[in-house]
Parts: structure tokens; sequence; C-alpha cells
């Protein structure tokens, strides 16, 4: 008895030595992580401070993170300048058809590949991560003759149809391993239920992949509301540009004037950090489908 006394009480005291050393290890990651994020939100945050700022303050010495007084005309000049909502307009088009193109697209091969069994499935999964490894500038040329050829310059056509075909390899890949990840059981189940091989695809893994969808998804938006070589390749008339192609040449013009680049550029970003925010919830999201799951 008294052996196992001081086993405890031997125990407690290590507890007590390591708790200061793992609080110290604690605040040691938080001010790691505090000053990294401090310096990943510093050219966001000059950007809008410039935005902000009257012409002559923008590069006054010593610099002043808070204009004064703020120059909230400078939005307006900015995006009256140029037609950005046209722009906007635009790109949003282009965002939904290919949000909608790669989630099922991506979703519907990925369970071909995660959950049928079929002759080389694993072989032509290797097939398509290996285009992963092919540069887009690679393909650039044979693609841009092909559209040309099928009379689709100057439409949406060549920056919305290719989606609609597997979605991309990332996207395939990251929801076959969350599909993967789905039990067997609730498959099984929805079978003897009599529900087909669609059925189980729609009524029961695309609900449960919601974190992974909406991940897509964020994806999906960043690279179509970014695209720049797209755009520039296949459209030529202005009442087609999209927010990257007016903005660049807005910039050309605006080369001096960096309170309404910052402005015009704040603007347009606004919409992907209101996205991420809203989403991040999903985004960040992992674990728990197992259970959901089987509950």
């Amino acid at each position: 008895m008294a052996t196992v006394e001081a086993s405890l009480a031997g125990q407690a005291s290590a507890v007590k030595v390591n708790r200061p050393k793992l609080t110290l290890w604690r605040v040691f990651i938080w001010i790691v992580l505090v000053v990294g994020a401090v310096i990943m939100l510093m050219p966001f945050v000059w950007m809008i401070s410039s935005s902000l700022k009257a012409e002559q303050q923008v590069f006054q010495y010593p610099p002043r993170l808070l204009p004064d007084p703020p120059m909230w005309s400078n939005y307006v000049e900015a995006l009256v300048y140029k037609p950005f909502g046209l722009y906007i307009r635009n790109t949003a088009f282009l965002v939904g058809v290919n949000m909608l193109a790669v989630l099922l697209a991506s979703s519907f091969c990925a369970y071909g590949f995660a959950r049928i069994t079929f002759p080389g499935r694993d072989f032509w999964f290797v097939i398509v991560l290996a285009t992963m490894m092919m540069p887009y500038y690679v393909l650039m040329v044979p693609i841009f003759i092909m559209f040309t050829r099928l009379g689709w310059i100057d439409t949406y056509l060549p920056l919305t149809v290719p989606t609609f075909f597997g979605g991309g390899a990332f996207n395939i890949f990251l929801m076959r391993q969350f599909f993967r990840t789905i039990p067997q059981e609730l498959s099984d189940a929805a079978r003897i239920d009599g529900c087909n091989e669609f059925q189980i695809y729609w009524t029961i893994f695309m609900p449960l992949a919601k974190p992974a969808l909406v991940s897509i998804a964020i994806l999906a938006f960043l690279g179509t509301w970014n695209d720049f070589v797209g755009p520039l390749l296949y459209i030529k008339s202005p009442d087609l540009f999209t927010v990257s192609i007016g903005l660049a040449g807005f910039r050309s013009i605006m080369r001096s004037r960096w309170d309404l680049l910052m402005a015009a550029s704040t603007a347009m970003t606004i919409p992907v950090i209101a996205l991420f925010f809203a989403a991040q919830r999903y985004f960040f999201e992992s674990g728990g489908i197992t259970l959901t799951g089987l509950k």
C-alpha cells in the first residue's frame, strides 16, 4: 500500500513539474502564431490603408498607417472609371457555372473511383493523378487551337465547358479520399432498402461530404475569380471582360495613381475574404464523418 501511495505521489509531482513546461510551450506557440498572422496580414492592411489615403500620402515618409482624413471617394472614382460592376457580374456568372460543374463532376467521378469496382480502376485513377504533373502552359497552345477550330473564341465556353469533364484531378482525389472514410455499412443498408448507386451517391454520400464540397467550392471560386490567363486568351470583347482583365487594364492606365489602384484591388478582394469567412467553419471541419454517418 505504501509503495502504491509513493508511486502516485511521484506521478503527481512529475505532472506538476511538466505542467509549467507545457504552459510555456503553449505560450511560445501562441506568440509565434500571432507574429506570423501579423506578418501575413500586413500587406492586406497596408493595401486597405493606401486605398483610403490621398495620392500624396501613399509614399510619404515616415509612413502612416491610418489615413488622415479617409478618402472614401477613392473607391467611387476607381469603380466608376472602369465598368467594374459589369466585370463583377461576368465573373460571378463564370464562378457560379464553374463551381456547380466542379462539385458535380468531381464528386461523381470520385464516387466511382471510391465505391464502384470495375476493371482497371486503380490504373485509371493513377492516370488521372498523373495529369496533375502536366503544366497548363504546355497544353495552352493545342487547347487554344482546338477551341479556335470549334469557334468558341470570344465566348465563355472555353472557360466553362472543360470543368464539366471531371472537375479537375485534385478535386477528384480529394473527394475520393473523403468518400473512402464513409462506412461501407451505409451503402449496404441503402442497397437493402432498394437504392441504386446514383441514389446512394446523391442522398447519402453528398450530404455527408459537405466539408469537402465546401473546400472544393472555395478553391473553385478562387481559381475562377483570380483566373487571368484564361480570359486573356479567349475573351476579346470588353463586354465580356472579367475582374482580373478589368483590373489589369485599370492598372495599365492608372500607373501613378496608387491610391486608386489600391482602392480597386481592395474592392475586388472583398468577395474572396467574405466567402472565406462565411465558409471557414466547413473549410476547417475535419473528422466526425464516420460517427455522423453511423448515427
